[in-house]
C-alpha cells in the first residue's frame, strides 16, 4: 500500500511537471495566479490601491506556492523516510502546512486573491528530484530541502510583516511566522544529527 501511495504521489508530481512545460505558460498555476491578481489590481482604481493589492496578492501567491510544496514534499517523506525523527517531522509539516494553506485559501478568497492550485515548476522539480532518492540519501535530501525552504519562507513572512497593507493578511503572517520559525529550527536540528 505504501509503495502504491508513493508511486501515485510521484506520478502526480511528474504529471504536474509535464503540464508546466514552456510551450503552455498558462499551465503554471503560480504564473496564472500572478497575472490574474495583477489584472484585478490594475482594474481596482487608484495606483496606490492597485500597488497595495498587488503586493499583498504577490505575498499570498508565494506563500501558497511554498505551503503546497511543503505538503507535497512532506507526504513523500512520510512514505520514504527511514529515520523515525524525519518521518515525525514530515507528519508535522503536513499537519501544520495543510492548516496554514487552508487558512490562507479562505483568507485569499475573501480578498478576491487568486492562488495557485499547484506548486510552480521549480517546486515540482524539487519534489521529483527528492522522490528519486531513497534511504539515508532521501532523509538527508529532505531535511536539506526543508532547511532551505523554511529559511526562504521565514524571510518571505518577515518581509510581509513590514510590507503587507491588509490587516487580516498581516494577522495571518503574525500567527503563522512563529510556527515556520520553529519548523526551520527543527530542520536545522535534524540536519545536525545526520
Amino acid at each position: 500500500m505504501k509503495i502504491a501511495s508513493t508511486f501515485l504521489t510521484l506520478a502526480t508530481i511528474a504529471m504536474l511537471s509535464g503540464c508546466g512545460s514552456k510551450s503552455n505558460e498558462a499551465t503554471d498555476t503560480t504564473e496564472y495566479a500572478d497575472s490574474t491578481n495583477e489584472a484585478k489590481a490594475d482594474s481596482s482604481g487608484s495606483d496606490t490601491t492597485a500597488a497595495a493589492a498587488e503586493g499583498d496578492a504577490d505575498f499570498a501567491v508565494k506563500a501558497a506556492n511554498g505551503g503546497m510544496a511543503e505538503v507535497a514534499l512532506s507526504k513523500i517523506a512520510e512514505e520514504k523516510a527511514t529515520d523515525p525523527k524525519v518521518k515525525d517531522f514530515a507528519k508535522q509539516m503536513v499537519t501544520d502546512h495543510t492548516k496554514a494553506n487552508d487558512e490562507l485559501k479562505a483568507l485569499a478568497a475573501s480578498k478576491n486573491i487568486t492562488l495557485p492550485s499547484a506548486p510552480n515548476e521549480e517546486k515540482q522539480k524539487a519534489a521529483a528530484d527528492l522522490g528519486s532518492k531513497s534511504g539515508k540519501d532521501f532523509d538527508k535530501a529532505y531535511v536539506s530541502q526543508m532547511k532551505k525552504d523554511h529559511d526562504e519562507t521565514v524571510k518571505l513572512f518577515e518581509d510581509a510583516q513590514k510590507d503587507l497593507k491588509d490587516a487580516e493578511l498581516k494577522a495571518f503572517v503574525d500567527k503563522t511566522l512563529p510556527v515556520i520559525k520553529a519548523h526551520a529550527e527543527h530542520a536545522k536540528s535534524l540536519d545536525k544529527m545526520k
